[in-house]
């Protein structure tokens, strides 16, 4: 069995994420940061792209380093994390049923959404979605 990876008591709090976000993964910690990334995305003509993740779960810890590595090899696109427990409202708001829940948005509409770790079907939407975008531009 391998050991737990969460923080240990009395260490700071913000320690947890640390394995979740770093490269190009924001950690949502708020309404107001979600609006500000988001307006930053439109502006910018990026594709959102948003883990629903809780620290607890094994899945989520193990897509993590995978969802950090898409962030560097996608600049394009907006790669965000929610904490399901640090954001109940706004998680429950999204119909968030499992961890990890991604959810692809352009211009604030949901292009597409993924439940479950599975990295070839994360990697799939994602070529989907670029291309799809890349087509829009043209």
């Amino acid at each position: 069995m391998g050991q737990c990876l969460c923080s240990k008591k009395g260490e700071d709090d913000s320690d947890q994420h640390v394995e979740f976000v770093g490269s190009n993964v924001h950690l949502i910690t708020a309404q107001e940061v979600w609006e500000q990334k988001l307006s930053e995305a439109n502006r910018e003509g990026k594709t959102v792209l948003v883990n629903f993740s809780a620290t607890w779960c094994g899945p989520c810890r193990m897509i993590a380093p995978f969802y950090r590595e898409l962030s560097e090899k996608y600049p394009s696109l907006l790669f965000l994390l929610v904490d399901v427990d640090e954001l109940p409202d706004f998680s429950s708001s999204w119909d968030i049923k499992a961890t990890p829940t991604f959810f692809f948005l352009r211009d604030g509409q949901q292009l597409d959404k993924l439940v479950g770790a599975s990295k070839p079907e994360l990697q799939k939407k994602i070529t989907a979605i670029l291309d799809s975008v890349a087509e829009s531009d043209k």
